[in-house]
Parts: C-alpha cells; structure tokens; sequence
C-alpha cells in the first residue's frame, strides 16, 4: 500500500511541475493545487499508514502501547497543508483573474510582450 501511495504522489508532483511549466496560467492553477494534494499525500506516506488506530489514547486507557494508537502529529500536518494550499490557491485565481482582465490573454508569451 504504502508503494502505492509513493507512486501516486511522485505521479502527482511529476504532474503538478509539468502543469506549472506550461504557458497558459489556468495550467498553473491546476498545477499548484495537483502540488498541493501531494505534498499532502507525501506527509500522510512518510508517517506511516496505520488502520483502525485511534488518534488519541482513550479515557482510561494509560497502559496503552505507543503502536496501539495513530500519531497525531501528521494529521495536524496535513490539515495545516490543506489550509495553506487552498490560501495559495485562492491568492493565486485572484491574481490571474486581475492578469486576464488587465491584459486580455492568459498565455505567457504575450504578457511579456506587454511589458514595455
């Protein structure tokens, strides 16, 4: 399992660089939230899968073995990954929206030509 989550995120960086290489800028949204989910997906696999595990140790339970319960740590993780990616996310729509309406064209190559 854990293979297979290290090829879908390595799928999902190798998607969101190229996408963020083209010249069109709706590409490089798509591009920055495919980065997004797999810089999530890459803290999830590199803290271990764990299944039916709680979180938290429970009321009562202070005998407990440290493998018998999920670290918590990688959820706050990913959370705070998610909320940060949909910020960038969000900041970056709002900037190629302003783009397309002042220059009329959301291709790279004729952006730089505005620049004189």
């Amino acid at each position: 399992m854990i293979i297979l989550l290290a090829i879908v995120v390595g799928s999902l960086y190798a998607g969101g660089i190229y996408m963020i290489m083209r010249r069109v800028l709706v590409k490089l949204i798509i591009g920055l939230a495919l980065l997004a989910n797999a810089a999530s997906l890459l803290i999830f696999t590199a803290s271990g899968l764990v299944r039916g595990r709680p979180a938290l140790v429970p009321v009562g339970g202070t005998g407990l073995d440290y493998r018998e319960v999920a670290d918590p740590l990688p959820q706050a993780l990913i959370l705070t990954a998610i909320v940060i990616g949909f910020g960038v996310l969000a900041f970056a729509l709002a900037l190629v929206q302003r783009t397309y309406e002042t220059v009329g064209s959301d291709d790279l190559d004729q952006i730089r030509s505005t620049d004189t």
